[in-house]
């Protein structure tokens, strides 16, 4: 993870992954590949051309982890609409697992003095980066213990700031929301976080895992159902919270790069074709003569900054 440096729009996001199928996963997830309790996301914008040297670090850096006890993992999403970006994706489960992470990254640069350096370079790379750490919403969300994070491949997030003295109106357009997809029994499930700290707030962020991209396709024809579950009032009260309490919304999709990611074993066990695949014969793991133990971790968690 970073933290060392570290009505439309909601219609749109949800409903353009709105199915009745085989979604995300047909049975609950474990506790160990769920969403977690809260999350640490880093924003990172990089220099124009410096994009294949900061993948072939990051990859570097996430395989050497593999042989190193780090204190926490993280996925490296790389967006596909919206500016240019990576995005950190790293989960704990308290805001003292964050500080047990911080301290125990600190221990492992003094130790390892070749992971401060490929952290320099990476940053050298870096044109900005922004942090945000977001507490999960178990009020809101939909079906969130059928999300299994080991399947996805693909993640929307939609990020929702509101007007002060607006995030009641946000929690009752969520639970209208949610029970109009209960009625409709689609299997799309979506979590929701509460921003902490990092960004303007009443903010919220809304994450809705795919296992592929193909799962958009004829999705909007069924939005319709949808709105036909709202009933009328139920979608006239939603496009007055829009109104009124919504100061902005942006969503956005990105990739999961498996490469540059450091996850769990329950996440690598999940499918470790796509998390842990096997190298090309002729792949070279690292710089001749450098160890594996030489080459930095990957920033994860508390790790960068």
């Amino acid at each position: 993870m970073r933290c060392y440096r570290p009505l439309l729009g909601i219609c749109f996001l949800l409903t353009a992954n709105l199915s009745t199928g085989n979604a995300q996963t047909e049975k609950p997830a474990s506790g160990a590949t769920a969403p977690p309790k809260i999350v640490l996301l880093v924003h990172q914008q990089f220099k124009f051309g410096s994009e294949s040297a900061r993948q072939k670090l990051e990859a570097s850096v996430a395989r050497a982890c593999d042989h190193l006890e780090v204190p926490n993992s993280w996925v490296d999403l790389q967006s596909i609409t919206g500016p240019p970006e990576a995005f950190f994706f790293d989960p704990f489960d308290s805001f003292e697992h964050v500080e047990d992470a911080f301290v125990a990254w600190g221990q492992i640069f003094a130790a390892h003095p070749a992971l401060a350096r490929m952290q320099d370079e990476i940053r050298a790379l870096e044109m900005s980066e922004s942090t945000i750490i977001a507490i999960r919403r178990d009020d809101l969300g939909y079906r969130v213990n059928r999300i299994d994070l080991s399947k996805m491949r693909f993640m929307r997030v939609l990020e929702v700031r509101l007007r002060p003295g607006h995030e009641n109106d946000f929690v009752e357009a969520f639970k209208l929301l949610s029970a109009a997809y209960e009625k409709i029994n689609a299997d799309l499930p979506w979590v929701v976080y509460q921003a902490n700290v990092g960004m303007p707030t009443p903010a919220f962020l809304v994450f809705v895992p795919m296992r592929a991209l193909k799962e958009n396709d004829g999705l909007l024809a069924r939005a319709p159902k949808l709105r036909e579950s709202e009933g009328e009032a139920g979608a006239d009260r939603m496009q007055q919270i829009a109104r009124d309490a919504y100061a902005s919304t942006e969503s956005n999709l990105y990739a999961v790069s498996p490469e540059m990611s450091h996850v769990s074993k329950e996440i690598v066990d999940g499918d470790p074709d796509f998390w842990s695949p096997k190298p090309a014969a002729d792949a070279k793991p690292g710089t001749p003569g450098e160890t594996v133990e030489a080459r930095p971790p990957k920033d994860g968690g508390a790790k960068r900054n």
